[in-house]
């Protein structure tokens, strides 16, 4: 019996690779996503991505999206008690499982796990320990295409924001760069792949810098200037 399950969904390849393994694998139904949204600005929390382009990549995927809206700053405490709410909306829904696609942060999963404890829902990690640099040429050699929507300037330059994430790209880049950006260093959108119906249309904008990031942003280029950045 399949469990039915939700992914958290970053708008990322990560957790886009995360859908095309849990469906392949049978043992799970994926039945929805659920992305954290700061409220202040309508986009991704880190990724930047507007909530606008989540929907779509819903549609793509074919599955329902649950959006959870988080304060923006968000302290431990306020996190904690919109997450707890939202376990137990899942839990009253036949949630069995949520999964995740980190890969290799024992402190996050950690994190995730001590949530979870006695919610009765399972936490999932279809990835967790998957080596990163031949992970990231799976997903690459399957069709799956992002771009970097956010760049942490302390490790990666500001002008690898925007771009699109090939293996070209990835071998410009420093040293000491997790493939995937495990650790931070980058943040992606993923516009098409083999968890897509058909793939996204985007167009690449504005690159700016807060709280210590550099974000790009990017729509739909179908609905380009129907809008101005945030």
């Amino acid at each position: 019996m399949h469990k039915k399950t939700w992914l958290s969904w970053s708008s990322g390849k990560d957790s886009a690779w995360a859908l095309h393994v849990l469906r392949q694998s049978g043992e799970h139904e994926v039945a929805g996503l659920f992305t954290t949204i700061n409220s202040a600005f309508d986009r991704v929390a880190m990724h930047a991505v507007r909530v606008e382009l989540l929907r779509h990549q819903a549609q793509a995927v074919g599955l329902p999206l649950y959006l959870i809206e988080i304060p923006y700053p968000c302290t431990d405490e306020q996190y904690a008690a919109v997450m707890a709410d939202f376990m137990a909306r899942a839990r009253n829904e036949g949630v069995q499982c949520m999964a995740f696609g980190d890969l290799y942060l024992e402190d996050v999963r950690r994190y995730r796990e001590e949530r979870m404890q006695r919610t009765g829902i399972e936490p999932v990690f279809p990835l967790w320990k998957k080596p990163t640099r031949p992970l990231l040429e799976e997903m690459l050699a399957n069709g799956l295409r992002a771009c970097l929507t956010c760049v942490d300037p302390r490790v990666l330059p500001a002008e690898f924001a925007g771009r699109e994430l090939t293996t070209a790209l990835l071998e410009s880049m420093p040293s000491g760069i997790d493939p995937c950006g495990e650790n931070g260093e980058f943040h992606t959108f993923v516009f098409d792949g083999p968890m897509f119906a058909q793939p996204l249309d985007i167009e690449m904008g504005e690159v700016v810098t807060r709280d210590g990031f550099v974000f790009a942003d990017c729509w739909l280029r179908e609905t380009l200037g129907s809008s101005e950045p945030n």
